[in-house]
């Protein structure tokens, strides 16, 4: 489970974000806040999501009963004061068998 919440900085237009993960159990530690885009077309947002911090193309996932597999992980990080700051971690995932579909198309 992920919480939000928003900051205000002083310029109107700049919007901080902060998300945090719950942590149920000691095990936690390594969790990590994800925006997670089902890429298929349409793409479809699947929300923010908690997994571990580790996650690398071709790992499966299970969100709300269905599996998915991750397609690409993509990091943001934006400058900030003279030091580049991270702003957004993404997954871009697909359903198991139409990630198998596009590995053999690939192949052919």
């Amino acid at each position: 489970m992920a919480t939000v919440s928003w900051n205000l900085s002083p310029s109107p237009r700049l919007k901080l974000l902060q998300v945090s993960c719950r942590k149920r159990d000691k095990n936690r530690d390594n969790y990590d806040p994800y925006k997670v885009i089902k890429i298929t077309p349409p793409p479809k947002n699947l929300g923010l999501r908690c997994f571990p911090s580790n996650l690398r193309c071709g790992d499966s996932v299970t969100i709300e009963g269905q599996t998915y597999t991750i397609w690409a992980v993509t990091r943001r990080y934006w400058l900030r004061k003279g030091k580049y700051e991270p702003s957004e971690k993404r997954l871009d995932v697909l359903s198991t068998a139409r990630y198998v579909l596009n590995l053999y198309l690939e192949n052919l």
